[in-house]
């Protein structure tokens, strides 16, 4: 009797129904353990208080997996290292609205700062170290599956957890990793509040303070309260007309800072050549006769800030060193600097002097979170300002202590009888990057605030001044 050959469709069949080999099994659950839950447990934890979407990071760590099941245990094990890094950075890019590239990009200026100071840092570092450690204990299993079938599982079992991910952080989509695209509507505080063609068009100074995390409250009632509250004093509103509004940001500090001094979506990488330096506002400014200040609480090589300010047109630079040596004290923290609350007394004796209307620009630092107690930072006591703060959000609290001081101190400045005419725009660089959900949603996600302090000036000044912010500048 003749034998029929069995199609290649009914042997692929049989292949696919054929039970799984007890051992290969066991090889793969043992993949399973490192490459989904090893690799993953520490971050799916933080589904409870919220984080960044890590889909990526879990399908990247499932393919490593796949290419390194079979390798020596030391390459499994620098493999477990890559999958690991690669979560980290997607983790704080996420949390910083930064693109990986960017974060990868400013590794180079970690020796400018102290995250020995933050509890949280060295908390995450400890367990990020044990699990590495746990990691390699666990290579010594047999992940070296050989089973066809096996492979697509694996891919299911990790697009499985990735969409658990997305389903946890549902609640807190568009929290995270900010960037433009190419055709995102521009809007700016500079925009909104016509600073530029004020100040200018009045022969006044323009002062502009960047606060370091100002987010735009939400849905906070006590934070809405706090918010630019010393500016509330019937002293401001007899020297200068206020305006308060919100800007869109996306990504993180220097992006905002490109966003209010040079106009558009972008980074300051884009700026070191010096190509689009000219369109900045301070080389507009400079050109329109001002004189041109920089200030930063911080050291100026980090984001070489020492570099691209001059390129975009500020004639002098001053650092936190400098501001320490004019007097400022020393404030610790994760970014350790100038004290915020020493520098307006600075801002304002410059303002002082010299003949020309003078642009100045000013970055604070000490907010940057996370806020220790300690560290010269006058933090510990902040249920001075909100006893509510202090007991619910201990840490947004600290945050709204450091802003007061700065409130303070600019108060002292721009209320001093010998105070020169000056308008004043103060604005958020962009939310504070909370990691969990908790108070990260206390924050508007895509805005800032910004409030606009015009100078009044003597009775004389008062119909020049009116005519020209209802858009009639004589021109």
């Amino acid at each position: 009797m003749a034998t029929v050959a069995a199609s290649p469709t009914s042997a692929a069949l049989d292949a696919l129904r054929a039970p799984l080999a007890r051992e290969e099994l066991r090889q793969f659950l043992n993949w399973a353990l490192i490459w989904i839950g090893l690799v993953n447990i520490g971050f799916a934890a933080m589904w409870f208080v919220g984080s960044p979407p890590r889909a990526p990071a879990i399908m990247v760590a499932a393919v490593i997996g796949l290419l390194v099941r079979k390798a020596p245990r030391s390459v499994q094990f620098c493999g477990f290292l890559a999958a690991t890094t690669y979560s980290v950075l997607d983790l704080i890019a996420g949390i910083f609205n930064l693109e990986i590239r960017s974060l990868i990009h400013s590794f180079r200026f970690l020796m400018e700062i102290n995250p020995t100071q933050s509890t949280e840092y060295v908390v995450v570092s400890c367990l990020v170290i044990g699990l590495c450690a746990i990691a390699w204990l666990a290579t010594k299993r047999d992940t070296a599956f050989s089973d066809w079938r096996l492979v697509p599982a694996s891919i299911v079992l990790a697009l499985g957890l990735a969409g658990v991910d997305l389903w946890m952080g549902e609640r807190m989509r568009g929290h995270y990793a900010r960037s433009a695209y190419a055709d995102s509507p521009f809007e700016s505080a500079m925009v909104s509040s016509d600073a530029e063609r004020i100040a200018i068009s009045g022969n006044r100074n323009l002062v502009i303070v960047m606060v370091e995390s100002l987010g735009l409250p939400s849905g906070n009632d006590e934070m809405d309260r706090l918010l630019f509250s010393r500016f509330n004093d019937p002293a401001v509103a007899r020297r200068f007309a206020s305006t308060r509004g919100t800007s869109l940001y996306y990504n993180s500090t220097t992006a905002a800072e490109v966003r209010e001094l040079c106009g558009y979506w972008g980074d300051y990488h884009e700026l070191l050549d010096g190509s689009d330096a000219s369109d900045c506002l301070p080389a507009r400014m400079s050109t329109a006769g001002y004189s041109t200040t920089a200030y930063h609480s911080f050291t100026g090589s980090f984001f070489e800030r020492d570099t691209w300010y001059p390129l975009i047109g500020f004639g002098q630079r001053r650092f936190g060193e400098q501001l320490q040596s004019g007097g400022a004290q020393f404030c610790g923290g994760v970014f350790p600097g100038a004290c915020d609350r020493d520098v307006p007394r600075q801002l304002g004796e410059q303002l002082k002097v010299g003949d020309d209307p003078q642009l100045i620009y000013w970055l604070t630092v000490n907010s940057h979170l996370p806020v220790p107690l300690g560290s010269n930072l006058e933090v510990d006591e902040c249920a001075r300002l909100s006893k509510s703060l202090a007991e619910e959000f201990p840490m947004i609290c600290r945050q709204f202590a450091l802003w007061d001081s700065i409130e303070v101190a600019l108060l002292d400045e721009i209320l001093a009888d010998d105070f020169p005419p000056s308008d004043i725009l103060i604005v958020g660089d962009h939310m504070p990057p909370y990691v969990d959900a908790r108070h990260r949603s206390q924050f508007a996600p895509d805005r800032v605030p910004w409030l606009h302090l015009r100078w009044k000036g003597g009775p004389g000044e008062t119909a020049q001044i009116a005519a020209i912010e209802e858009g009639d500048d004589g021109a």
